[in-house]
């Protein structure tokens, strides 16, 4: 029998559920899709239950798919914010409210003005409060739904409630409690005197742990649903934007990450606490223990050149390469802001637009389509002076769709002057 751990990871849009070796080998691997519920414009919202028996269903798939393997661990991965409230006996009480949900902003701007301001919020948990975060979330709860709200005992984030459901320990890990808002990630634990102020339950979160830390073993009743051996030790995971740096690569400080999805990621490790006094970046435990992550994000990377894309009423990539690689860097002093959904940084600000500046008569698509890409690259630039706690860089692990793309490659050496692999 070879052993493997068995890894799960609560998306948005699904399970993924794989088999790896201890030569991180993938054995096998599925996905169980599950619905996404938005009840009023800008609201995002998912059964808990569901992943539970999405869960279920792609363990027993992998397994039954590889009947020679022994699982000798289980790891979790998922969608960091959502709001999961228990009541006393653990059940649901209202389906989750999703990282992207956007019904929060004036919870947001109340723990702000609570805080003191910035500079007060900051000191409490070395963050900003972001729509996305759980703690708007739990005011927006408490004071629409209040008779939820008091039935709630617990709350924990997605991957915790899968957690919960195959070991019955309720835990969270050290990355998904930063990004509830109302940890203190300098002493390392739940700030006590911010959700005072919040007015919210001080017993509400669970005990925070270690990424790597075993939290409990699989009990009898998951065995069952699952095919899970009884026993099976099962541990903290992490959130997966904090998680997937690790899986990049990034272990030390002279290497930091660029995930050029839809939005674009810049994320990297230190092993020292910086104070983010100004709220420009998300800082958090990371899951390696002993060191922070610091992660900027804006909001249309690849995502403008998908845009673009449309706008030419084309869907090949290669062909607006080519025109693009023709043109000059620079592209003949046409800029391209990138703020196509407002923007979370270098600029925190939602009411943010995009815009081409400099165009001329001269100007052709070539032009455009460099321009989008180099103004892509320099504002996940200005993310990198915000994130970045010194000089010693050497190399820049680049992912996502938008890396395929040997010309992007080139521009992001160039603009960030790092080697790019």
């Amino acid at each position: 029998m070879k052993n493997v751990i068995l890894s799960l990871d609560i998306g948005t849009s699904g399970c993924k559920v794989l088999l790896m070796d201890a030569d991180c080998h993938v054995r096998t691997s599925c996905v169980t899709e599950y619905p996404l519920y938005t009840p009023e414009i800008g609201w995002t919202e998912q059964k808990p239950e569901d992943w539970w028996d999405a869960s279920c269903r792609g363990i027993r798939k992998v397994l039954s798919d590889r009947p020679d393997v022994k699982i000798v661990g289980i790891g979790l991965s998922g969608q960091m914010h959502g709001m999961v409230a228990l009541d006393g006996d653990r059940r649901v009480v209202r389906p989750a409210i999703l990282w992207n949900d956007q019904r929060t902003a004036s919870q947001c701007e109340e723990i702000l003005s609570l805080a003191g301001g910035i500079e007060g919020l900051t000191s409490y948990t070395n963050n900003n409060m972001l729509t996305g975060f759980t703690a708007g979330k739990i005011l927006w709860m408490k004071e629409n739904e209040p008779e939820r709200y008091q039935k709630t005992e617990k709350i924990v984030n997605p991957k915790d409630y899968i957690a919960f459901q195959l070991t019955d320990v309720l835990s969270t890990d050290v990355s998904d409690a930063s990004g509830t808002g109302l940890f203190d990630v300098k002493n390392n634990r739940f700030n006590t005197d911010l959700i005072a102020l919040c007015g919210l339950k001080p017993d509400f979160f669970a005990e925070v742990r270690d990424s790597s830390a075993v939290i409990g073993t699989v009990t009898e009743k998951a065995a069952a649903l699952t095919g899970i051996p009884v026993g099976t030790p099962v541990c903290a995971g992490g959130g997966d934007a904090v998680l997937s740096t690790v899986a990049m690569g990034v272990g030390d400080d002279r290497t930091l990450a660029v995930m050029l999805g839809t939005s674009g990621v810049v994320s990297l490790h230190t092993d020292r606490f910086l104070p983010n006094t100004d709220g420009a970046v998300q800082f958090s435990r990371a899951c390696l223990p002993g060191l922070y992550h610091i992660m900027g994000v804006t909001l249309a990377a690849a995502g403008s050149y998908q845009w673009l894309a449309q706008a030419e009423n084309t869907a090949d990539f290669r062909n607006m390469d080519e025109l693009a690689a023709a043109a000059k860097p620079g592209s003949d002093g046409l800029l391209f802001l990138p703020y196509l959904s407002g923007e979370r940084c270098p600029v925190n600000d939602p009411k943010a637009r995009g815009a081409f500046i400099g165009i001329t008569s001269s100007h052709t698509q070539g032009d455009f389509n460099r321009a989008v890409l180099e103004g892509v690259a320099f504002s996940l630039r200005q993310v990198y002076e915000k994130v970045r706690p010194h000089d010693r860089y050497r190399r820049m692990i680049l992912a996502g769709g938008g890396s395929k793309s040997p010309l992007w490659r080139q521009i992001f050496a160039d603009v960030f002057g790092l080697t790019v692999v």
